[in-house]
């Protein structure tokens, strides 16, 4: 499922006009594209958000729990790029950031972009390590910040939450559990094969943490680095991997790859920006963390989590417009 911002912008048009002829007018954008974002966004979040009354559209008890929710996510999004415009090309500076893989791979380089729009003078050097070694970093004072998906457990580690991210099985699209909606923990791993991320992984940690029950019965035939090495192998036959649903969000659009969510076992986790004790902030770093924080704010909608270079399109479009 990949909600997306304008089917958002599209859905409030529609709720405050009760209409699509009104609706398209007041977005400047024609009545089938109202119409056909309308229907998508009904079709993913799985069923109708309004009452059709001859010409007009009201709001059922879905479509008015979801108005507020809408607004505030548009409401946060404008708020963190309209703070960022203010005399936004006098901010300089270089900002070292580490990030554990899936973040570093999948989302802070569309965030980063989005940023160096606004902030061209401030210089950004990413790392991308796994957990373990990106906490390293940070308290030998090497990069100012990182984002881990992993545990951190260093007493001179500080951490603070940023948003919440699932694991999911994924398999490819001839494997016989591509048929299903969700991995029956007590069930499928009978005869499966998994490809695994490497010691050290966030993901790995989480995942071994959860299964603890279920060790014994994984089949592991195949351990890889990287996330895009292990779609690769899963795409191709060899067996099931559990990565996180970032990373996957494109091979899933296209048919690719299927992912299947854990039942019996609640695979959410924590993604976590971790600083040294007693570190003190620059104007850059500071600004740079702000602008990520629009992320949290969206931590419950596909339309980030699922599709972050949407929301670097997004972002990227407005601050060309200021």
């Amino acid at each position: 499922m990949s909600i997306t911002l304008r089917q958002l912008e599209i859905f409030i048009a529609v709720a405050e006009t009760a209409q699509v002829t009104k609706a398209s007018k007041k977005l400047f954008v024609t009545q089938s594209a109202v119409s056909m974002a309308l229907a998508e966004l009904e079709s993913q979040l799985g069923g109708s958000l309004f009452d059709r009354h001859g010409r007009s559209l009201l709001l059922n008890e879905r479509g008015r729990y979801l108005l507020p929710l809408s607004k505030e996510i548009l409401y946060q999004v404008a708020n963190v790029v309209n703070s960022m415009s203010v005399k936004n090309d006098t901010l300089v500076g270089r900002i070292n950031v580490v990030a554990s893989t899936t973040i570093g791979d999948y989302i802070l380089p569309y965030l980063i972009g989005a940023f160096k729009r606004i902030h061209p003078q401030i210089h950004i050097n990413l790392l991308v390590h796994h957990t373990r070694y990106a906490e390293s970093l940070v308290l030998d004072g090497k990069v100012e910040v990182g984002f881990v998906e992993g545990p951190v457990d260093n007493p001179d580690t500080v951490k603070r939450l940023w948003f919440k991210d699932e694991l999911v099985v994924i398999a490819g699209p001839m494997d016989p559990l591509s048929q299903k909606h969700s991995f029956d923990v007590k069930k499928d791993f009978t005869n499966t094969r998994w490809i695994m991320r490497e010691e050290g992984s966030g993901t790995v940690a989480i995942f071994k943490k959860k299964m603890k029950n279920y060790l014994d019965q994984i089949n592991v035939v195949m351990e890889m680095g990287h996330p895009e090495s292990i779609k690769k192998a899963v795409e191709s036959g060899v067996g099931l991997a559990c990565l996180s649903y970032l990373t996957v969000c494109r091979e899933v659009e296209h048919g690719w790859l299927k992912t299947l969510q854990f039942e019996g076992v609640d695979m959410k986790r924590k993604l976590h920006i971790i600083s040294r004790k007693n570190h003190k902030m620059n104007d850059a770093l500071a600004e740079f963390l702000s602008f990520c924080d629009v992320m949290s704010t969206c931590s419950q909608s596909r339309s980030c989590l699922s599709s972050p270079w949407k929301l670097q399109s997004l972002l990227a479009k407005k601050s060309a417009q200021k």
